[in-house]
């Protein structure tokens, strides 16, 4: 007689959910089972066996599991002494069921860097950091902890630096970088294998841009420049000094071609270049001068130091003429149509919220959210909108092996909802629980977490 098989061992299962497959939307009744932090096994439907141990159950009572959330832009930045502040944003990501962030730059790399790890170690309790460390830009950049490069040794120098770090991808910055220098710092990292994304100095054609190996980019300004007939007259424009950015823009807007258009996104497409149109924040900062934020639910989680930041935006739209002010509402929903074009060419994307310190009113967590919302408000399927978040951030960072769907292997990150998002997104924001590796958090769990960053006056 053989020996009777002894009994799987878990540290957690979960029975009883509602799986949503990613890249289909089908959703099938079942359970997940969880071991080192790794999914081990999917059973559709349920085993309805004992035949296992396991140190932690949950009953998901048919909630909806999907990968947890990945926000696909976020900063933390503004110096040391906001680096208590930036570090108490990470519980409102897991709070809000995001289990990834990808850092797009800023000046607190070694702090940054610590988080990253105590994470990794289990120590904190925070989302996977993938960061990009400081940007690149060029002398006298608009942001603090910029490296400058203006000729190859610079762009050498810079990508050396960042390596030793190491950074995850390099992200580029337009606010005085050459178009030379931009092209070569693509260049040279793409020699070195890296993923870049970035703004783009309005004197680079998006084509050079893409030939060059750029990844993914950030924002739309960059994309609508290269659906214009106009491009290759306003980017000389641009070069002599002629017009400047926020001139542009109108132009490029009102010289927007469909067939233009078409081709850009062929490029995208062919070359696997990514869209981040960053929509909640241009709606957020559009409006700056007719939405009241005083009594915004998130407001106390960001502390004074962090809200001081706020108010250069809302400075500039205090002193900006009536002109300017509709120019940006125009781009705004000129911006929620070129999203869902994208998106109906097959143009991969990324939902990113562009949360952080500096960002008037875009919250970290709920804003990523608010994103998905807005992608689905300018006609962008809710089955898209949600393969925006995690599924292709994994495939855009190359961590696809490890995260971005609930498959056998995969790291277990998970967030279960209460309602099915495909039918309406907004239950994205009714967690339920959220699992990251081999840890769990009830929705009692979260509200604590949640409770525990409101900055006490």
């Amino acid at each position: 007689m053989g020996c009777p098989k002894q009994p799987d061992d878990y540290s957690l299962v979960i029975q009883n959910a509602k799986i949503i497959a990613i890249t289909t939307g089908e959703i099938a009744k079942g359970d997940i089972y969880i071991q080192h932090g790794r999914i081990v096994e999917i059973s559709i439907p349920p085993k309805n066996s004992n035949k296992y141990s396991a140190t932690q159950t949950i009953d998901a009572k048919g909630a909806y599991a999907l990968p947890g959330f990945w926000d696909n832009h976020v900063h933390f930045r503004g110096g040391d002494s906001l680096i208590a502040d930036n570090k108490n944003l990470l519980k409102l990501f897991i709070a809000n069921g995001i289990t990834t962030v990808r850092d797009a730059g800023g000046d607190l790399t070694p702090a940054v860097m610590q988080w990253k790890q105590s994470i990794e170690e289990g120590e904190l309790l925070g989302p996977t950091i993938f960061t990009s460390g400081p940007k690149i830009d060029g002398p006298n950049a608009t942001w603090a902890g910029s490296l400058a490069v203006q000729n190859n040794t610079d762009i050498k120098n810079a990508l050396d630096s960042l390596a030793i770090i190491p950074v995850d991808f390099v992200k580029l910055y337009d606010s005085s970088i050459s178009a030379t220098a931009y092209l070569q710092t693509i260049a040279q990292a793409e020699q070195r294998h890296w993923v870049t994304s970035g703004h783009m100095p309005f004197t680079v054609a998006l084509d050079d841009a893409i030939d060059a190996g750029l990844d993914g980019v950030e924002h739309l300004y960059y994309i609508l420049k290269g659906c214009s007939y106009r491009e290759a007259e306003i980017t000389k424009k641009l070069q002599v000094g002629q017009m400047g950015f926020w001139e542009a823009l109108p132009a490029l807007q009102e010289s927007y071609d469909p067939n233009v258009a078409a081709k850009t996104f062929e490029k995208m497409k062919a070359n696997n270049v990514y869209s981040i149109p960053t929509l909640h924040i241009g709606k957020m900062l559009s409006y700056l001068d007719e939405v009241d934020h005083s009594n915004d639910t998130y407001l106390k989680y960001m502390g004074p130091n962090i809200i001081k930041t706020y108010d250069g935006r809302i400075n500039r739209v205090k002193n900006a003429t009536p002109e300017a002010l509709q120019n940006r509402k125009d781009l705004d929903q000129f911006f929620g149509k070129l999203a869902k074009s994208l998106s109906d060419a097959g143009v991969p994307m990324l939902a990113g919220s562009d949360s952080g310190a500096f960002n008037s009113y875009t919250y970290p967590g709920i804003s990523l959210h608010k994103e998905l919302e807005t992608m689905v408000a300018v006609g962008i399927q809710p089955l898209k909108a949600l393969q925006y978040s995690a599924y292709g951030g994994a495939k855009f960072l190359r961590k696809d092996k490890d995260y971005g769907e609930l498959s056998t292997g995969k790291i277990a990150d998970i967030v279960l909802i209460g309602g099915n998002p495909l039918m309406d997104i907004t239950q994205t924001q009714n967690i339920q629980f959220v699992v990251k590796g081999d840890r769990f958090l009830t929705k009692k769990d979260l509200h604590k977490l949640l409770a525990s960053a409101m900055h006490t006056k």
